[in-house]
């Protein structure tokens, strides 16, 4: 069991280079698999769920050679499996943007359902309704979902959302860039990284228009070429530290980022009693006062993002008054709170909502991370408590930082892996 001891309650300061984004990885990768010739694609964080979908793709036939520790050379020319194994899909929740991509490619797929964090049901319903709409059957027999396209090839349709869905947006996308004629997806996500897979498939001969707002088309193209493309920086990994800098203060010049897209995250933080400076491509935070009480609710993009609620919620532990927490994407993302309570903080959660108040200070815990971001967060609240902290199941963790423990050491953190015996803790824990 490996897991990590923080000494807390000292500042953090220096500076800190921000990987790539986790969330366009996870999407663009499978993507490669609508191309015909060798993609590479660069700016890849070094995480385990970025191994897990590059493994999935040469199982079922794509050639992938690492070039560097950031950039692989994708080959999916001579895939014809459009069957993805089921161990592996199911530890990625990031696996049903392989229907979209086999569907678009193949006209069919078969995949397990999605695995990845529990917080909970996600359900595709809306995935599928767009593939239907183009012109799929889709049937679920022996723990797989089936698709296939009539005629052997997707139709362009119109697709309204019932729901804004970053997967199902995605998912869409990738079935419609290869399809026969134009589909329209009304009241689509605007999250970055749609907007960088929908850059990506461009930059490959997509024909794709207006990623990044409401409405979304593409026409349909026979072939995609090869080509090179850099992933955009990671947004929550850069949130996840302005959050860790808000709690534990200090000063750190955070790099790599596009701050445009941390607007949401920023202001926050600024109500909050923290320091933000914009730069070109980086962003300093400085936290020296007391942190003040405010109200957060979780929303799709441009809105303060539902993957830094946990990460924000160890700041509002900390600071003066009574803060109201509301989860606005997700039914069940408050199971981290009874590992809060571990340290002192004061949360009382009702369905969606958390009230939060503001203590003294945290108290060094043992804790488990039952999820990415609830993780991230168990650190942060373990580098602003005061005394020790065992933070255990992180390869939760590692699923989306990349080498966290050497970034954190690195501001000044004492934060270090322990490795042990496999104990009862594993066994039990459920996420």
């Amino acid at each position: 069991m490996t897991k990590y001891v923080i000494q807390g309650g000292a500042p953090l300061y220096g500076e800190v280079e921000i990987s790539g984004a986790k969330n366009a990885a996870v999407a663009i990768i499978p993507a490669a698999l609508l191309v015909d010739g060798v993609c590479r694609i660069e700016n890849l964080p070094q995480i385990s769920d970025v191994t897990l979908i590059l493994n999935i793709l040469q199982s079922i036939g794509a050639e992938v050679r690492a070039v560097n520790r950031t950039t692989v050379d994708i080959d999916c020319t001579h895939v014809r499996n459009t069957m993805v194994p089921d161990d592996l899909a199911r530890k990625l929740r990031g696996s049903y943007y392989l229907i979209g991509a086999l569907l678009g490619r193949f006209g069919a797929a078969e995949v397990p359902p999605p695995g990845g964090c529990d917080f909970g049901g996600r359900p595709i319903d809306q995935h599928i309704k767009g593939f239907v709409a183009m012109g799929a059957d889709i049937d679920v027999q022996g723990g797989y979902i089936h698709a296939g396209a009539k005629g052997g090839r997707l139709t362009g349709a119109s697709i309204y959302m019932d729901m804004v869905s970053v997967g199902a947006t995605i998912n869409i996308m990738l079935a419609a860039t290869r399809a026969t004629g134009m589909t329209i997806i009304e009241n689509a996500a605007k999250e970055p990284h749609v907007v960088d897979l929908a850059n990506f498939l461009n930059s490959m001969g997509a024909d794709i228009m207006g990623a990044g707002t409401d409405v979304i088309k593409i026409r349909g193209v026979d072939k995609l070429a090869g080509g090179c493309y850099s992933i955009i920086p990671d947004q929550i990994e850069a949130g996840t530290y302005m959050a860790a800098v808000a709690a534990c203060g200090g000063e750190v010049l955070i790099k790599n980022v596009i701050p445009k897209h941390l607007e949401c995250i920023t202001a926050k933080l600024l109500e909050m009693g923290a320091e933000v400076e914009e730069k070109d491509d980086a962003i300093l935070v400085r936290r020296t006062g007391t942190l003040y009480r405010t109200n957060v609710k979780t929303m799709p993009y441009p809105g303060f993002p539902t993957d830094m609620q946990p990460q924000i919620a160890v700041i509002l532990c900390m600071a003066q008054g009574t803060s109201v927490l509301t989860e606005g994407v997700w039914d069940n993302r408050y199971r981290y709170v009874d590992e809060f309570r571990r340290m002192g903080a004061q949360i009382q959660v009702d369905g969606k909502i958390a009230i939060i108040e503001g203590v003294p200070k945290l108290t060094g815990a043992r804790v488990q991370a039952c999820d990415l971001r609830a993780g991230a967060a168990m650190v942060i609240a373990g580098l602003a408590a005061q005394g020790t902290s065992e933070i255990e199941c992180v390869y939760h963790i590692e699923r989306g930082y990349e080498d966290i423990v050497r970034k954190l050491s690195g501001l000044g953190g004492d934060i270090r892996v322990v490795v042990t015996p496999d104990d009862s803790i594993q066994q039990t824990h459920v996420g």
